[in-house]
C-alpha cells in the first residue's frame, strides 16, 4: 500500500485538533519532537488504497516563528517533506483565518484548506462559495464541522487527491514596486551565494526584509547578504512610510479582504460591530451607491481641474505670447532670417508652447488621481463596477488598466499582464485606446477654453464617459465576436482607507508632470520641427500655407471630415500628426494659425463652430491610438490585435464624430 505524509496545521481554537482526531479515530502515537519537550501527535488512516501519515503540527498564526511551536511547525512545513499539508481554517472569521494558507501558497506548498465551522459562519449570516475560493487560490476547499464529523470523507478524498497530484498553485502578491525590487535584488544575491538554502529563497528574502532574526541565525552567516537586506529595509521604511513586516502584513491583508469580498456574502440583519473602513465600504461599494458615486467624484475632479487650473493656465500662456513676441522683435532687431525667426516663433514657441501652457491642469489631474489612489478609493471603484463589468462581458480586473488609461496608454497596457485569461488581457488591451489619456487632455483644454467657458468640467467629463461607455460597447462586441467563454473572478487588494500622505501625492503628481514635459521635450519638439519643415515646402511658398507640402496633404484627406463638420486641411494635418504623438494635435494647430499672426484662441474660432469643436473633440478620443501605443499592443499581442485596434478606432471616431454633427446640423445646435 502506497503511503503519503499530510501535515495539519492552523490556528489555536481553529478545530485542527478535532480535524485530526476525525480522520485518525484514535489511530495515533504521542511523543515529543526531536530535541524539545514540545508533544506530537502522529496518527494513519487508510483510503482508496492509500496510507496517510497524519502530523497534528503546533498551533501558529503565521509562518513567522515567534515561539517554539510556531518554529517546530514551519519547520516540518519546510524540511519535512509532506505531500500535503491541510491548513484548517475557522469559517466565521474568514478574513483573519486564511492569512496562514496564503502564506504557504506565496511558498508553493501543496496545501488543503478545510473551512471549518460552517454551522457558526451560518449562524453569523454568512454565505461562503468555496468553489469560487478554490478557483481564485488554486487550491482544493473542503467545508467541514468538526465538532459533528460533517464533511470528513470529502477532507480525506481531497488529501488524497491532493498528495497524488500536487496540483496547488503558487500564490504571488504583488507588493508593489519598491518592494517586489528589493525582493528580486536579493533572491538573486541570495541564489550567487547561497545556492544551497535551507529555505526557498523567496521565503527568506521575504523573511530578510521584514527583518526576522531568526532566519539571519538559521540559514545565514554571509555578513555581505545580511547587510545588504538590512539596507533594503532601510530604503523600505523611507520610501514606504513603514516598518517592512507591517508593510509585508498589510499587503497580504488586504488581499485576502479582496477575495473575502468575492467569495463571501453577508445576509441583511446582521448586528455586528463595524470599524470606520468598512463603514465607508457599507456606502461607497453599494451596488446602488456606488457608481453614481464614482462619476459624481469624476465629476468633481475635472471641476476641480478648471476651476483652480484656469488662473495659472492664463499665466503660462501671457508668458509664452510674451516670449513669442520678445523673440520676434529681437529676432527682427538683429536682422535674424525670417526663417529662423520663424522657427523659434511659429514651431518652439507656437507649437511646443501651446500644449506646455496647459502643464497646470495636468498636475491638478495627476494631483487628484494620486489622492484617490493613495486614500484607498482606487481599490473600491474597480469593485464597485464588478457586477457592471461581468455582465459585459468584461473581466473586473480590466478596470485597473482602464483607470491607468487616463494617464497614458502604453503602462496601461503593460498592466494587462496581470490578468490571467489571455482572451481577457487581449480584450483589455484593444479597448484600453478609448481611455482620455493625459495627452488628448490638451485637445479638451484648448476647445473646452473658447467654446465652452461655463461648462469647461461638464463637456471634459463626458468626453471621459463617453470613451469609457464606447469601451464597454466594443469589449462587450469583441467578447461575442473573438473571445466567447466566462471571465475569471476579480481579486483586488483592499487597503484600509487612510488621509493621503501630502507628500506622496505632490511626488506623484510632478513625476507624472515630468514625463510629460520630457515628451513635450523629445517626441513633440521633434514632431513640431518636422511640421514646420513641411510648413515652409517647397521654398519660396507661404508658411503653412496650403500650398506648402504641409498644406497639400491636408488638403487631400480634408474632404473625408467634411461631414463632421471640420473639413479643412489644418484639421486634417493636426489629425494625422496626432497619430504620432496626440499632443501634436493642438501642437499642430499652434505652429499652422500662428502663421495668421492671431492668438490661437481667437485663430480657431474662425474654423470650428461649438458642435464641430465638439465632434472634434470626439474624433481626437476615438481615432487611431498613437504610434506608442500601437507599438506597445503588437508588442503585447501580434500585428493581428494592432491592426484591429487602428483599424476600429479609426471607422468608430469617423462615425461618432460624424454622427453628432449631423444631429447638432438637424436640431440647429451650432
Amino acid at each position: 500500500m502506497k503511503e503519503t505524509l499530510c501535515g495539519i496545521i492552523g490556528s489555536p481554537n481553529s478545530g485542527k485538533s478535532t480535524i485530526f482526531n476525525n480522520l485518525t479515530l484514535g489511530n495515533q502515537k504521542i511523543g515529543n519532537w526531536p530535541g524539545v519537550t514540545v508533544e506530537k501527535k502522529v496518527g494513519q488512516f487508510a483510503h482508496r488504497d492509500i496510507l496517510v501519515n497524519v502530523v497534528d503540527l503546533p498551533g501558529t498564526y503565521s509562518l513567522t516563528p515567534y515561539s517554539l511551536d510556531e518554529k517546530i511547525s514551519r519547520d516540518f512545513i519546510l524540511n519535512g517533506n509532506p505531500d500535503t499539508v491541510v491548513v484548517v481554517v475557522n469559517a466565521g472569521t474568514l478574513a483573519q483565518s486564511l492569512y496562514l494558507a496564503v502564506e504557504l501558497l506565496e511558498l508553493g506548498i501543496n496545501i488543503v484548506i478545510d473551512l471549518n465551522m460552517m454551522d457558526i459562519a451560518e449562524k453569523l449570516g454568512l454565505e461562503i462559495n468555496y468553489n469560487v475560493l478554490s478557483r481564485i487560490l488554486g487550491a482544493r476547499v473542503v467545508p467541514t464541522i468538526a465538532d459533528r464529523n460533517i464533511g470528513t470523507e470529502n477532507l480525506k478524498d481531497a488529501i488524497v487527491e491532493s498528495a497524488l497530484k500536487k496540483d496547488s498553485k503558487v500564490l504571488s502578491i504583488n507588493y508593489g514596486a519598491e518592494i517586489e525590487s528589493a525582493l528580486e535584488k536579493l533572491v538573486a544575491l541570495l541564489n550567487e551565494r547561497k545556492p544551497n538554502l535551507k529555505y526557498p529563497a523567496r521565503y527568506v528574502a521575504l523573511k530578510l526584509l521584514e527583518s526576522c532574526g531568526e532566519v539571519e541565525q538559521e540559514v545565514l552567516q554571509d555578513e555581505s547578504i545580511k547587510a545588504f537586506a538590512k539596507e533594503g529595509c532601510a530604503k523600505l521604511s523611507k520610501a514606504l512610510g513603514g516598518n517592512p513586516e507591517s508593510i509585508f502584513f498589510e499587503k497580504r491583508h488586504g488581499f485576502i479582504c479582496g477575495l473575502v469580498h468575492e467569495c463571501v456574502r453577508r445576509k441583511l440583519g446582521i448586528k455586528e460591530r463595524i470599524e470606520l473602513t468598512d463603514r465607508i465600504d457599507k456606502v461607497v461599494l453599494n451596488k446602488f451607491v456606488g457608481i453614481p458615486l464614482m462619476l459624481l467624484a469624476m465629476f468633481l475632479a475635472f471641476q476641480f481641474v478648471f476651476t483652480f487650473g484656469k488662473p495659472f493656465t492664463s499665466i503660462f500662456k501671457s508668458f509664452f505670447d510674451f516670449l513669442g513676441n520678445l523673440v520676434g522683435s529681437i529676432t527682427t532687431h538683429l536682422g535674424a532670417p525670417d526663417l529662423f525667426s520663424s522657427f523659434l516663433k511659429d514651431a518652439l514657441i507656437g507649437g511646443v508652447g501651446t500644449v506646455v501652457m496647459f502643464l497646470p491642469n495636468m498636475f491638478f489631474l495627476f494631483f487628484l488621481i494620486a489622492i484617490l489612489e493613495d486614500s484607498g478609493y482606487m481599490a473600491r471603484a474597480a469593485f464597485v463596477v464588478d457586477t457592471f463589468m461581468h455582465k459585459l462581458g468584461l473581466h473586473s480586473k480590466s478596470f485597473i488598466p482602464m483607470i491607468m488609461g487616463f494617464g497614458c496608454n502604453v503602462p496601461a497596457i503593460m498592466a494587462c499582464r496581470t490578468l490571467r485569461s489571455e482572451k481577457d488581457r487581449i480584450l483589455t488591451i484593444l479597448i484600453i485606446p478609448l481611455m482620455s489619456c493625459s495627452a488628448r487632455l490638451p485637445i479638451y483644454i484648448l476647445f473646452t477654453s473658447v467654446f465652452f467657458q461655463r461648462y469647461q468640467g461638464l463637456v471634459v467629463f463626458s468626453l471621459y464617459i463617453l470613451g469609457i461607455l464606447y469601451a464597454v460597447l466594443v469589449a462587450r462586441i469583441f467578447r461575442g465576436l473573438f473571445f466567447k467563454g466566462e471571465t475569471d473572478p476579480l481579486i483586488i487588494e483592499f487597503p484600509t482607507y487612510r488621509v493621503p500622505r501630502l507628500k506622496y501625492v505632490l511626488l506623484s503628481a510632478w513625476q507624472s508632470c515630468l514625463g510629460f514635459l520630457k515628451r513635450a521635450g523629445t517626441f513633440i519638439f521633434f514632431g513640431v520641427v518636422i511640421l514646420w519643415i513641411l510648413g515652409n515646402l517647397p521654398p519660396g511658398v507661404e508658411y503653412a500655407s496650403k500650398e506648402s507640402i504641409v498644406g497639400r496633404l491636408g488638403s487631400i484627406f480634408a474632404p473625408l471630415f467634411s461631414p463632421a463638420g471640420f473639413g479643412f486641411w489644418q484639421a486634417a494635418v493636426a489629425l494625422i500628426f496626432g497619430f504620432y504623438a496626440k499632443e501634436l494635435v493642438v501642437g499642430a494647430l499652434g505652429t499652422m494659425l500662428a502663421s495668421e499672426n492671431l492668438p490661437l484662441e481667437i485663430a480657431i474660432k474662425s474654423y470650428f463652430t461649438p458642435a464641430s469643436a465638439y465632434a472634434f473633440m470626439i474624433m481626437s478620443l476615438l481615432y487611431i491610438p498613437c504610434f506608442a501605443t500601437i507599438s506597445i499592443i503588437k508588442s503585447e499581442t501580434n500585428w493581428r490585435w494592432a491592426l484591429l485596434a487602428i483599424s476600429y478606432t479609426l471607422v468608430l471616431g469617423w462615425i461618432s464624430a460624424t454622427a453628432f454633427y449631423t444631429l447638432a446640423s438637424l436640431f440647429h445646435i451650432t
